[in-house]
């Protein structure tokens, strides 16, 4: 059970972040603000939401993409950072699990997910 204020000082904290509905399966667009010394520039991350995890403020999700030389690259995100310029879902997944970490273990056509379909 939390704090009385510490959950609204939670929720005012969600209710300014313009945060779209995503789930693991997706592909995600991420823009990472970057401090390099004096410096700041917005970097895309580009790949798919393996996971989400925890609650309120200190909820985070882990993206995956495909490096150079078929390396996989993952970079978990706290959902709710300033770091965070904007997330875009690109293609909604069709997939039957929360977390998607048997994707680690495959390669090429294998790893791919399938679109979710609309009626």
């Amino acid at each position: 059970m939390k704090n009385r204020y510490i959950e609204n000082f939670e929720r005012v904290q969600i209710e300014a972040k313009n945060i779209p509905e995503f789930r693991a399966g997706d592909t995600l667009k991420v823009a990472v603000r970057i401090k390099e010394g004096t410096k700041e520039r917005v970097q895309n991350f580009e790949g798919l939401c393996i996971a989400i995890r925890g609650e309120g403020t200190g909820k985070s999700f882990i993206v995956r993409k495909m490096g150079a030389n078929s390396i996989g690259v993952e970079r978990i995100f706290p959902l709710y950072t300033d770091s965070i310029e904007s997330i875009e879902v690109l293609r909604r997944g069709r997939v039957r699990r929360a977390k998607l970490f048997y994707l680690r273990d495959l390669k090429g056509k294998a790893a791919r997910i399938r679109e979710l379909r609309r009626k």
